[in-house]
């Protein structure tokens, strides 16, 4: 953050303008707030629907749908049971797919050249992972968590029909899978950052000194207008994935509207108050900038001794934040300080991020992204691959099924936010997501329950007689 003393005396201190910039895409996003959802649920409350597009240079932008009073989703929803496999529709405690089974099926319907069935494509309706298993006596690889039927919603998201959440995709999985492939690193950082550029926090700076002296209320937007200018376009990082896949697009989502949700430009879909409506100016050090990242939340594996099944507990996903001091000439370092009012963003945020991932399938996706992640590295570390036999030839093999088919994101607009309220206060916002799945997988990180893991192996082994690739 930045504060300027002299500006509080040349203010004579009436006036209070925290102006957030993020390092992210312009305009804000609204809906979500006051009952409201972004994402496709039956309750029919959503009057706005948020898609995200890349343009072919690379700029990542927000495209708003506007859906009065959810009619058209209702419609959808009913369409879509029309034509649902009734099986498949059912909405259940656990599914089963044998990730090895799925492989081929997929690769009879390549070699006929037909085209892969969206059951294939979103997993039997998996709207998360809750179990990883490998039964030695059929040679499957398997992942099991809470299924129902599913469909599209406005912006193209697909969503179960029953709850309205996000569900797994089967070109996302690849990503994971390939991520941890048998031979891969098994410490592997999938990570994407949206940050200003030097030059450009530099800029802002500058004009920033220039036009506070003479600040006044009115200014407000002409201000912000000067400072997006000035900081220019954000750059996209994105490490460990290739950009040009699905999964990617979605982590540079989440992270993007995580932040317009702090600076008070997108109304989330649960009670989270912004970190922009917290910040206080005595407690925010001279210069400062707040980082915020996603993160697994580690702390979330329970095993059999025996390594051959596992289960996943908690919510899965952690908002954590980090101070860093940005230099005249826009370098960034390290500040270690505390901000409290940024701590409390995070904390809420985290806490109630199983209410956002419900009601927003954005948030619900990067929960199933951080599921597979986890899945695969658990798949890799324990050699379920050579266990069963599985060299993914069809998964592993991007001529054979290619994921990399989206435009990079590579570059968002700055966003800035202006509230007066007494002394001037101005943000800048980093950060991003990180998954090192493998810390999830840490003796300090995982505990051993035999008989929490029984009930579901046994429940899956009386099936396992089926020769389909999935089953309830």
């Amino acid at each position: 953050m930045f504060i300027w003393r002299s500006v509080r005396i040349a203010l004579l201190g009436l006036f209070f303008l925290p102006a957030a910039v993020l390092a992210q895409g312009g305009g804000g996003v609204g809906g979500g707030g006051g009952g409201g959802n972004q994402g496709g649920q039956n309750q029919g409350g959503g009057q706005m629907v948020a898609g995200v597009e890349v343009d072919p240079s690379g700029v990542f932008k927000m495209k708003l749908l506007r859906d009065p009073n959810g009619r058209l989703t209702r419609e959808r929803i009913a369409a879509t049971r029309q034509f649902l496999d009734s099986e498949l529709a059912r909405e259940v405690d656990r599914r089963y797919i044998s990730l090895n089974r799925l492989e081929a099926a997929v690769a009879e319907c390549l070699e006929a050249g037909q085209p892969i069935p969206d059951e294939m494509q979103y997993l039997g309706g998996l709207t998360g992972i809750r179990n990883v298993f490998f039964f030695p006596e059929t040679n499957d690889i398997v992942i099991a968590g809470p299924a129902e039927g599913f469909m599209r919603d406005l912006s193209g998201r697909v969503v179960g029909i029953e709850s309205g959440r996000s569900v797994l995709e089967l070109q996302d999985l690849i990503v994971a899978l390939r991520v941890f492939a048998p031979q891969a690193s098994r410490a592997n950082l999938i990570s994407v950052s949206i940050d200003a550029t030097q030059e450009g926090l530099s800029n802002m700076q500058k004009y920033y000194a220039q036009v506070a002296p003479r600040a006044k209320p009115a200014d407000a937007k002409k201000i912000a207008a000067g400072m997006k200018k000035a900081l220019g376009m954000q750059n996209v990082s994105i490490r460990g994935i290739s950009p040009k896949t699905h999964f990617a697009q979605v982590l540079v989502e989440a992270d993007y509207r995580m932040k317009l949700i702090g600076i008070g430009l997108e109304a989330p879909a649960a009670k989270i108050e912004s970190y922009i409506a917290r910040a206080n100016p005595q407690q925010i050090a001279r210069n400062a900038m707040e980082r915020w990242y996603f993160v697994p939340n580690y702390e979330c594996i329970v095993a059999s001794d025996d390594g051959l099944a596992m289960e996943m507990v908690g919510d899965g996903v952690k908002l954590i934040g980090e101070n860093e001091r940005v230099a005249a000439n826009g370098q960034r370092a390290n500040s270690g300080e505390i901000n409290p009012a940024s701590q409390a963003f995070v904390a809420e945020f985290t806490e109630r991020y199983p209410q956002l991932a419900a009601r927003t399938p954005v948030y619900g996706q990067l929960k199933n992204l951080i599921d597979m992640s986890i899945a695969a590295a658990y798949i890799q570390q324990y050699d379920f691959h050579a266990k069963a036999g599985w060299q993914m030839s069809v998964f592993g093999d991007e001529a054979k099924f290619p994921v990399e088919l989206l435009e990079a994101p590579r570059q968002v607009e700055s966003a800035v936010n202006v509230i007066w309220k007494g002394n001037l206060l101005t943000t800048p916002i980093g950060g991003g997501v990180q998954i090192r799945a493998q810390e999830a997988l840490l003796p300090s990180h995982m505990r051993v329950d035999n008989q929490r893991n029984q009930v579901a192996r046994e429940s899956a082994q009386q099936l396992l007689s089926t020769t389909r690739w999935w089953w309830d």
